[in-house]
């Protein structure tokens, strides 16, 4: 043999016979020698699927500060330093850093979990090598490293075993491969050796990430590595998605708050130039009153929101979240599509008892089980399997098994011999196999075999699958029986299968719609299969649509048919990433998709948030931004996993939502209020180290609700972030706090009787700085979507500390070097009036506010 074997790929290997192959790979039906294949590994390299590395830490620090806040408040912090506010230059790093880390460490432990899950594949193969490097000797069956595969080498295949590369087959024997990591289709495929071209790569190759379902085969391996289309299809993980709902809805709100930002300085320079005189001296006052407006917090509040609740759910429900975000996506998901074959269903069929016909069940269970027993087949097929576990003793031990004629591909039926104990003189045939080849054996005439072939496609057009049975007597002989006494039979009956249903599926599904969740099913199966799962599942699958209806559609007209259909069938995996695309395309739709194959990758991909089973293929594990990985100690797939993803999302998006509100209202209430007295008052409202003291304060406290629960009927629906909305709220609850504000210097000038001079100054600055934090501990309380107010909890904690301080740090020697000073007892009676006022229009505000959402 040659160093160099001609490049495989180079013309279609459906279009040649075997021959040619296996020139063109300069390889033959007995493997290459060791040496060559020594050669071939290292020009090729290892049959492994190209790595996904994790992310290192500076890259994942680079990508959190791709923010749009935590820009801001680099900036920010940039222009205090500027100006020597080195205090709010410190303090904004710092929220900074903290936010980085803190969203560092939560992807870097999701990609650590995710390790454990990569090794799901095939890790030997059995492969036929030569000694020696002259070719001469004998091949030998090995056993080797899944890895060590080359093209031109020949593997051999069996029941269960995973297709190690791509391969083209040399010869089979009843071979079946599941392929529903490729096709979404839930029945194996028959392969056979053929070198027709018009039979094309379905007959003749079999892909890696497929497995074996029955029967035995030897293959040349076509394409390893990099070169099989498992890796091709491997390559689109890396591609670059679009925004996500989190990502558009926080960069919506961002933006919005960034042109205020950046006109308050402006305004604020101005105003001090035009009425009072002031000049660059007002630039502090004027930066911390931008910081002001910034919700600093909001990175640190959003990430340990969300990394507090991807840790929850890995610890107690096994679910890895591997982009921190996608967990608020996952909140706010209001349509999941998932795929039908291998998520709501096992991959395997099982019997549907309503169906079948009890005779016909007892005969096709004798069937199996002796056919197994007496063919010598390594492992019955999915359809013997499923009548073999409900076999009982009345099918083992009532017969004595004679002989059995194994299913092939071109009677397509199966026979067993088998007699009963006690009549020595008559045997049974059980014949089992498809309507039509088993009808035509049977003595029937016209009339009758028509009306059960009619049964038959309906109960196939109903989604179920059917095996026709028969038996007939004949008298026993010592001459061996063959396919010539397959003829003459009674028919007895149909046995009816329907798709194995994951146990957790329909709960799973009745939680979603109880959650708010519309699923829609986008399978490449046969549309009476994908609609008999969802019925059985007890969803109504409406109209199924076919994907070949829907390439003469327009991306519009696409929307509006995915919004109202349930069920697309037949669907390539362009077609259910087109789906998923149309369906996002409203804009005020959040779309996630569920799916463990190949060819739900596109889907993933092109969803806001991608799902997949922890039994996926490993390149839609890599795809996926949450895997439903269940614990050790509850092995199998758990679909209710979903539920307490969305659940955590929406407890996690809750408490953002809340912060947002509460942050934004208040703080536009107060740079109304500044900016106000800005124009009345001929000092400044508040000193810039006031400013930064108020918001330390109050950005601590608001730390608690990233640890707050969320009030029940909160989780019960998708929660969003939408910009329009927020700022009708924060405008709206803004200037109520304004005018709160605005009513507190009333209370200051009665309380005071003057304003100026520099104590009566030092007082107003005591007086504000007191009434803010009060009327923000009221905004903490009253607006926040939490637990009842009765039940002790970490932002009641945060708002009595608030409170605290508000009223005792005035009167502590830490005052003067704040430049504030003691209030007259009868500012506090005063301010009590305004608070209570401001609470009862506060709560009536919100009361209308909820009303009208």
């Amino acid at each position: 043999m040659t160093d160099t074997a001609p490049d495989p790929v180079a013309a279609p290997p459906a279009g040649r016979t075997t021959l040619q192959l296996l020139r063109s790979l300069d390889s033959g039906p007995r493997g290459l020698t060791e040496a060559e294949a020594e050669r071939r590994l290292a020009r090729h390299g290892e049959n492994v699927l190209p790595g996904t590395r994790p992310l290192s830490w500076p890259r994942l620090a680079a990508r959190s500060l791709r923010d749009p806040f935590t820009g801001v408040l680099l900036c920010l912090g940039l222009v205090s330093a500027t100006v020597a506010a080195w205090g709010t230059a410190c303090v904004i790093l710092v929220l900074v850093g903290v936010s980085c880390v803190l969203r560092c460490t939560g992807e870097r432990r999701a990609d650590s979990a995710m390790a454990g899950l990569r090794d799901l594949v095939a890790t030997t193969a059995t492969v036929l090598r030569r000694p020696g490097d002259d070719g001469t000797a004998s091949p030998a069956e090995r056993e080797l490293p899944v890895s060590q595969l080359v093209p031109g080498d020949v593997v051999r295949l069996g029941p269960g075993d995973l297709i190690p590369a791509d391969v083209r087959l040399l010869r089979a024997q009843g071979l079946s491969v599941q392929q529903a990591a490729f096709t979404g289709e839930s029945v194996p495929v028959d392969k056979r050796p053929v070198d027709l071209p018009a039979d094309g790569e379905s007959t003749q190759l079999c892909f890696q990430g497929g497995s074996v379902a029955s029967g035995s085969a030897s293959a040349v391996v076509l394409a390893t590595g990099a070169g099989t289309r498992f890796a091709a299809a491997h390559g689109t993980v890396g591609a670059r998605r679009g925004a996500s709902a989190f990502e558009r809805s926080v960069h919506g709100i961002s933006w919005t708050l960034i042109r205020f930002m950046l006109l308050t300085p402006p305004l604020v320079l101005m105003a001090g130039a035009a009425l009072r005189g002031r000049g660059l001296e007002t630039l502090p006052f004027a930066v911390a009153v931008a910081v002001g407006l910034t919700p600093e917090m909001l990175p640190v509040i959003v990430t340990t929101a969300l990394a507090r609740g991807s840790a929850l759910l890995a610890r107690t429900h096994g679910v890895i979240v591997r982009r921190l975000p996608a967990l608020h996506d996952i909140g706010a998901v209001d349509i999941l599509c998932v795929d039908k074959t291998g998520t709501l269903t096992q991959d395997r069929p099982a019997v549907d008892l309503a169906r079948t016909d009890p005779d016909a069940l007892h005969w096709a269970a004798v069937s199996a089980w002796w056919t197994l027993q007496l063919a010598d087949l390594p492992a019955p097929d999915a359809l013997d399997e499923a009548l073999i576990a409900h076999a009982d003793a009345a099918v083992t031990d009532a017969y004595d098994g004679i002989t059995a004629l194994p299913f092939d591909s071109v009677r397509r039926l199966a026979t067993v011999v088998v007699r009963r104990p006690g009549t020595p003189g008559t045997v049974t045939l059980a014949v089992k196999g498809s309507a039509e080849n088993v009808l035509e054996r049977c003595a029937l005439d016209e009339t009758e075999r028509a009306g059960l072939l009619a049964r038959a496609a309906a109960l196939s057009g109903d989604g179920l699958r059917l095996l026709a049975v028969a038996t007939a007597e004949r008298p026993a002989r010592h001459r061996a029986y063959s396919t010539a006494d397959e003829h003459g039979l009674a028919f007895t009956g149909f046995v009816t299968f329907t798709d194995a249903l994951v146990p957790t599926a329909a709960q799973a599904l009745r939680d979603l719609g109880e959650r708010g969740v519309t699923v829609k099913v986008i399978t490449g199966d046969h549309p009476g299969t994908a609609a008999r799962a969802l019925r059985d599942l007890g969803l109504a699958p409406g109209d199924v649509q076919t994907a070949d209806a829907l390439d003469a559609l327009t991306d519009a007209e696409l929307s509006r048919l995915a919004h109202r259909t349930t069920v697309f069938s037949r669907c390539t995996p362009a077609d259910k990433a087109r789906i998923v695309t149309a369906l996002r395309s409203g804009g005020r739709t959040t779309v996630g998709f569920l799916g463990d194959g190949v060819n739900d990758l596109p889907a993933l991909r092109a969803a806001d948030v991608g799902i997949c089973p922890r039994d996926a293929v490993a390149v839609a594990r890599d795809a996926a931004d949450i895997v439903l990985a269940q614990p050790a100690d509850r092995p199998g797939k758990d679909l209710t996993a979903i539920g307490h993803a969305i659940t955590a999302g929406r407890h996690s998006s809750g408490n953002i939502a809340t912060y947002l509100r509460v942050t934004l209202s208040s703080n536009l209430g107060n740079v109304i209020a500044m900016l106000s007295a800005g124009l009345l008052l001929p000092f400044l409202p508040m000193l810039p180290a006031q400013v930064l003291a108020q918001n330390l304060c109050f950005d601590a406290a608001q730390l608690s609700f990233a640890f707050d629960r969320p009030a029940a009927d909160a989780l019960r629906r998708p929660t969003t972030l939408r910009p329009r909305d927020f700022l009708r709220f924060i405008t709206g609850f803004g200037v109520l706090n304004a005018a709160a504000d605005l009513a507190t210097f009333g209370v200051l000038a009665l309380a005071l009787h003057s304003t100026a001079g520099g104590a009566d100054e030092a007082a107003f600055h005591s007086g504000w700085f007191t009434e803010n934090l009060l009327t923000q501990a009221l905004v903490m309380l009253l607006l926040r979507t939490g637990r009842a107010p009765r039940t002790p909890g970490p932002v009641r904690w945060a708002v009595a500390s608030l409170t605290a301080v508000g009223i005792l740090l005035p009167l502590t020697p830490a005052a003067h070097p704040l430049g504030m000073t003691a209030l007259p007892p009868v500012y506090y009676a005063l301010l009590a009036a305004v608070l209570t006022l401001y609470a009862a229009a506060l709560t009536a505000v919100k009361r209308r506010y909820v009303r009208e959402a």
